[in-house]
């Protein structure tokens, strides 16, 4: 089993789990509880590991500006318990999935099998060394198919997360260093990196002269060893976080892959997607 099927796993699934960060319904039950703007992305995201300071939202997420965490972290928690913002962020991706995609789908065969399925494969990651992962995996499953799958998808998508995470700091990438060889790779737009990670000008440019004199960045670009550098922890992220699919196995994984792509797909032509965060 080769371990570009994490990444095809990875690439399908991604849309199902990730429309929470853009859908308005998050940004109303966050806001509902008080957590307002990007508090509620920090918040809501690390409640599963509870009332967490704003250290740890750092070190986890990872490439955020420091700044940018503690202007949110702790000051939610005062606004919000975290098992409030659990259940408002689960309550927001119910009425987001039924929008995008539909009663009749979340009620079919085919979503029952898809959450059993991805359960399944969720079971097969382990929790040392992990902790965004661990931190959902601790959470109570939902009753409804369309939801264990949505919690499924987002545990499997944080235990990738932390491996990269792992295979980033091995390579001696520091948070703003990952975001500069991410845009300079191509897969996304520097400026929306820029805007949404929140560090300042002087960060990024000390970032790109680190990366420049390691040889790895040529203006805007990756050099050939830069790029050899970035495909090396493409890789080690792909390889970690094969557990679950190994533990699934390559035929059920290929038809959850196949079974969720147009859901996927509905997510992204809803033009959910291309709007600012939340």
């Amino acid at each position: 089993m080769s371990p570009t099927l994490a990444r095809k796993m990875w690439r399908t699934l991604e849309p199902y789990h990730g429309m929470i960060y853009f859908t308005p319904r998050a940004t109303e039950a966050y806001r509902a509880l008080g957590v307002a703007d990007q508090a509620g992305y920090f918040a809501s995201r690390a409640a599963a590991m509870g009332a967490v300071p704003a250290e740890v939202v750092i070190a986890t997420f990872y490439n955020f500006s420091p700044d940018y965490v503690r202007a949110a972290i702790p000051s939610a928690w005062e606004a919000a318990a975290p098992a409030a913002l659990v259940e408002a962020r689960l309550g927001a991706t119910d009425a987001a999935l039924r929008e995008a995609l539909g009663d009749d789908v979340l009620a079919s065969d085919e979503m029952a099998w898809a959450a059993e399925t991805a359960r399944r494969a969720a079971e097969g990651c382990t929790p040392a060394g992990r902790p965004l992962y661990a931190g959902h995996a601790s959470l109570p499953w939902a009753d409804e198919p369309h939801l264990v799958l949505w919690q499924a998808v987002t545990q499997l998508r944080e235990f990738r997360g932390d491996g990269h995470v792992a295979a980033l700091v091995l390579e001696g990438i520091d948070p703003c260093e990952a975001l500069v060889t991410h845009g300079a790779a191509g897969d996304v737009p520097l400026a929306v990196l820029k805007s949404t990670r929140a560090w300042s000008d002087e960060d990024w440019d000390a970032a790109r002269a680190r990366l420049t004199e390691r040889g790895w960045l040529d203006g805007d670009h990756l050099t050939p060893a830069g790029t050899e550098v970035r495909d090396r922890v493409e890789a080690l992220t792909d390889e970690r976080a094969m557990a679950p699919w190994i533990h699934l196995g390559e035929e059920d994984a290929d038809r959850l892959r196949a079974t969720v792509r147009p859901w996927s797909r509905a997510i992204v032509d809803t033009g959910l997607l291309t709007r600012p965060p939340r």
